[in-house]
């Protein structure tokens, strides 16, 4: 989103969105004066302080551990409790009917967010429920195959060993680099591991154990010259990196909002290409599972609809900051904490430098020491949240940096790092 843009977005939206729950928290609520706030902040440390502020974590907690868990913003858990309260205020119209505008205006939100139709997305729980929905529908035969490279997810794997190996499908694992310096290096991969048996393609857009960007357009176009699906585990993607799914080319891609968009905890959202959904059946069915549109995908009967609508106003508050802004931030941020290590002997960062390849996510070994008691110290001696990376040889810890750090933890983080470097 440009900066006119952005500036633009509280009058356009309160525009668009009619008169429902949605328009009432807009229109009355922080967020209207938040956005206001921002868009007459000039100065950009000003700025981010202001977006820091929304986040309501611990005092003294440094949080670097993004890619498990986002937290959300003042503004996204107060809209949640509204939307809660509502609803218990009168349950049964709520919940039955009362909020369908409200939920498609999500939908609408989310799309635009992330360049689809609001008829390919699908409001669900997780990324995990995605990728079950795409493993469970596909018709699979014997002796296919399914590329899912080794640094896939679990969510990106058992799913396919569930639904799929039973009947003698085969899951091929292709070994991707560890540290590549160009996205070809990927592509490569990919392209020798297809085999006239391929079937699928299953892949991370960014992978959690380091924080690669995948090149999942590059990717697709491969795909599509042969006739093969493929299926994007985005869980780290949307708030992290700009994502475009129409660009990107992919036929499904399923993300949990509740890491970098910073939504209530149990939302997600599922993309599939208008040309793919026939491909697809629902996990779930019941009363109207006859619609034809991908809403049949997501219809669970009685669900949390709080949670679903406050994904709206994490949409929302993604908008008002910006996406090419938050990107910026985000690389910038990973810049000033490479160039505190790089040219340290006593750590090795294991993350691509290239921004092509790698965002907010970086996973760094101290030369000589364990990462999970390195973990544990940094935990009880600076109250520092990161996750420790044992698989592929990393060793690392994976610090995510997202729009709620600062400079000065970041400068925190590196001096304890040190600290720990020094046994």
């Amino acid at each position: 989103m440009t900066e006119t843009t952005r500036r633009g977005f509280v009058t356009s939206t309160v525009g668009a969105l009619g008169a429902g729950a949605v328009l009432a928290n807009l229109g009355s609520s922080a967020q209207t004066s938040f956005a206001a706030e921002l868009e007459t902040t000039v100065d950009d440390r000003a700025f981010w302080t202001l977006v820091q502020a929304q986040f309501r974590l611990e005092p003294g907690l440094l949080y670097f551990n993004n890619a498990s868990l986002g937290p959300s913003p003042g503004l996204v858990a107060d809209a949640t409790e509204h939307y809660r309260r509502t609803l218990d205020a009168f349950p049964s119209r709520w919940m039955w009917g009362g909020w369908n505008d409200d939920m498609e205006s999500v939908r609408r939100r989310g799309a635009a967010l992330l360049g689809a139709s609001a008829e390919e997305i699908a409001l669900i729980h997780n990324t995990t429920e995605g990728m079950n929905l795409i493993a469970h529908s596909l018709e699979l035969e014997p002796g296919d195959e399914i590329i899912a490279a080794d640094h896939e997810h679990w969510s990106g794997t058992i799913p396919w060993e569930y639904w799929q190996a039973p009947k003698g499908v085969r899951l091929v694992r292709p070994t991707l680099p560890l540290v590549p310096t160009e996205p070809d290096e990927i592509v490569d991969a990919y392209r020798r591991a297809i085999t006239p048996r391929t079937r699928v393609i299953s892949m991370c857009h960014v992978v959690n154990t380091n924080g690669m960007i995948l090149p999942v357009k590059e990717v697709s176009a491969l795909a599509r010259e042969r006739g093969i699906p493929v299926a994007v585990d985005g869980a780290q993607a949307p708030g992290q990196i700009d994502v475009d799914l129409h660009d990107l080319g992919c036929d499904f891609y399923a993300a949990s909002a509740h890491k970098w968009l910073f939504s209530p905890k149990g939302v997600g959202i599922f993309y599939a290409r208008q040309e793919s959904q026939p491909m697809l059946r629902p996990l779930i069915v019941a009363h109207g599972w006859e619609d034809t549109s991908i809403r049949r995908l997501e219809n669970y009967n009685t669900r949390n609809l709080p949670e679903v609508l406050g994904l709206g106003t994490a949409f929302d508050f993604q908008q008002i900051m910006g996406s090419q802004r938050r990107s910026a931030r985000i690389l910038e941020l990973k810049r000033r904490f490479r160039g505190r290590l790089e040219g340290d002997p006593a750590f090795k960062i294991k993350t691509p430098a290239d921004d092509r390849l790698s965002a907010g996510i970086q996973t760094v070994e101290i030369i000589g020491r364990d990462v999970l008691e390195v973990a544990s110290e940094l935990a009880d001696h600076h109250r520092i949240d990161c996750r420790p990376m044992t698989s592929h040889g990393l060793n690392g810890l994976r610090i995510s940096l997202s729009v709620f750090n600062s400079e000065d933890q970041i400068a925190a983080l590196t001096a304890a790092l040190r600290e720990a470097s020094a046994g």
